[in-house]
């Protein structure tokens, strides 16, 4: 049992819904990250989606977009996502999930990232535009190594794909709140507590749904169906907007500043008093 199942067994004694992050490593540069997921982690998030930047990230809108490009600008490469990892792990127990494309770990070897991965204190992968049927070779690197695997399911996947799919994962299934790109939106769809219901009455995993989410009123909703509830591109803009050009004493500014977002969206997960 990782760190993501820990977690999970310890929310679900507590009545809440975890609270998952994302940001993209490297942006606006290594150490910021560093801060950035502890400050995040001691606000209150449950688990931590840090983004290995790709010069083509299929699946993701123009805000993860641009902090990718920014951070390959800045040198982040793999070597480089893994040294965060090792050094996030000096100050926290955050269970931390690896997402990026499969061209760069299949270029860096799969066993070898796998291994490098697990060393460092990453707990899982979500790798979007790997599919069930080509990620055996990766799933067998991943479990030897004690990594998760994150599996995605979309509201069009039908039900006997969305059980595969849950029996491939591991840690959680990952719901795509809605279909196309990342991208934080003022309004999900009504679709998606009824697409939630289906998926979590599929798998054996908690469901946790990303893709689309930006505030605490969305989180408080979604908290009711899901499992876990995934906020990017609303944390990412708030990255590009209130650490760019910053001194020391800025930087800390911000950091705090996202903090309390996401203590913010942490609140949304409990059950009432």
């Amino acid at each position: 049992m990782n760190r993501i199942d820990k977690r999970f067994k310890e929310l679900q004694r507590r009545g809440e819904t975890a609270i998952i992050p994302f940001l993209t490593c490297g942006d606006p540069d290594a150490d910021a990250t560093v801060e950035l997921v502890v400050g995040m982690a001691e606000a209150g998030a449950d688990i931590i989606e840090l983004g290995i930047p790709f010069s083509d990230p299929q699946a993701d809108g123009p805000t993860i977009q641009a902090a990718s490009l920014r951070a390959l600008e800045n040198g982040v490469n793999t070597e480089v996502v893994l040294n965060v990892v090792s050094r996030i792990r000096e100050y926290t127990d955050v269970p931390l999930v690896l997402m990026g494309y499969y061209n760069p770990v299949l270029q860096y070897g799969l066993g070898r990232f796998a291994k490098a991965a697990s060393e460092a204190g990453a707990d899982g992968t979500i790798i979007p535009d790997l599919p069930l049927e080509e990620a055996g070779p990766w799933q067998t690197e991943a479990r030897r190594h004690g990594i998760a695997n994150i599996m995605l399911v979309a509201p069009n996947t039908p039900d006997h794909r969305v059980e595969k799919n849950a029996r491939a994962s591991r840690g959680f299934l990952y719901y795509v709140s809605v279909l196309g790109i990342t991208g934080a939106r003022t309004d999900l769809p009504d679709t998606v507590s009824q697409g939630l219901k289906r998926v979590k009455g599929l798998s054996r995993l908690p469901v946790c749904v990303g893709f689309g989410v930006s505030t605490p009123e969305q989180v408080r909703k979604l908290s009711a169906f899901a499992d876990g509830v995934i906020v990017g591109s609303a944390i990412v803009n708030r990255i590009r907007k209130e650490m760019s050009g910053t001194d020391t004493r800025g930087r800390k500014a911000a950091v705090a500043s996202l903090a309390r977002f996401v203590a913010g969206l942490k609140a949304g997960t409990r059950p009432p008093e």
